[in-house]
């Protein structure tokens, strides 16, 4: 139903190479003929030919990582592409005849002004594209971002004017006509990402290379993340992978800590039959304060976060953890 080539850097992969996968994928599974196959892609690695070339292969959607269109931005992301180069990604992606481009753009970055942020929503609206990504900068421990900010070589994050670019970016998407499906997507309908939505659903997954995570519905499976390790033990015929068993109250938390996060909302009737009864009163007795607050809005017996509630999100699915 959905392939997706996740980062690294998958835009690297050549038109022949994706060829190759898809040839052994074929061999093993059926694609729908209605498939939903995304590829990750740097705007720097999308150039006229490339473009050209990914067209012939079976993918169909593009998640292109433009993360803004000022380059003071980029550069301090340590981005190596330019707004420049963004934009001609996405001429030569609907140019060659891509009709579902997702793109990428990060808020809460110190160097962008609320006016840019305002100008970056004004350029991916006017490039009509059917989905977008925007995700609050975090800084992970140990990066090169972190350890600049720590030596004071480079601004830190500021909690207020995330927030304040979280909210602007709901109004100006709801504004133009975007569905806000999920915290972090929007889209002009019937564009949805199925490859997440499979993910929030608790749908099966493969995943095939280092570092990627398997779901057959009752275990959890991360191969390892070392690609010398990942090569060798391949070689040998061995899934170089840990896997653990999920208990059911580790579903009923992962099920809560995604559909919350969605327009579909959290389900007290499917919790009831999913995970029992018990669950499902300790569910209603600890979502009784959200709802009084306005941050979480019930209806029909689904609870969803409201506007208020997605600036709390993580934190409202975490008090409703068993």
């Amino acid at each position: 139903e959905t392939i997706y080539f996740g980062g690294g850097t998958p835009s690297l992969l050549t038109s022949g190479e994706l060829d190759r996968i898809f040839n052994q994928i074929v061999k093993f599974y059926k694609i729908n003929s209605g498939a939903e196959i995304t590829l990750e892609a740097n705007p720097d690695d999308l150039g006229k030919e490339k473009i050209t070339a990914l067209r012939k292969t079976p993918i169909n959607r593009l998640s292109i990582g433009v993360q803004s269109f000022f380059d003071e931005d980029l550069k301090y992301l340590n981005r190596i592409h330019s707004v420049q180069q963004a934009l001609q990604s996405i001429k030569n992606a609907k140019d060659t005849g891509f009709q579902n481009i997702s793109i990428d753009l990060i808020y809460g970055i110190p160097t962008l002004s609320e006016k840019n942020w305002y100008t970056n929503l004004e350029k991916f609206f006017s490039l009509n594209l059917q989905h977008l990504s925007a995700y609050a900068l975090t800084v992970e421990p140990k990066t090169a971002l972190d350890i600049m900010i720590k030596k004071k070589k480079t601004e830190a994050v500021k909690e207020q004017g995330t927030i304040e670019n979280f909210q602007v970016l709901i109004t100006k998407m709801k504004e133009n006509g975007y569905v806000h499906y999920e915290i972090s997507n929007f889209c002009k309908e019937p564009y949805f990402s199925k490859h997440n939505k499979g993910y929030w659903f608790g749908e099966k997954y493969l995943g095939l290379g280092p570092s990627s995570h398997s779901y057959d519905g009752k275990s959890r499976q991360w191969n390892v993340s070392n690609i010398s390790k990942y090569i060798s033990e391949i070689g040998k015929n061995i899934i170089p992978a840990e896997i653990e068993e999920l208990t059911p109250v580790q579903k009923y938390n992962e099920y809560v800590l995604t559909s919350l996060r969605t327009i579909w909302g959290t389900d007290l009737n499917f919790i009831s039959k999913q995970f029992g009864n018990e669950i499902a009163k300790y569910f209603n007795l600890n979502v009784k304060n959200h709802v009084s607050s306005g941050k979480v809005l019930e209806k029909n017996g689904k609870y969803f976060l409201t506007d208020k509630g997605k600036l709390f999100a993580d934190g409202i699915a975490s008090d409703l953890f068993c």
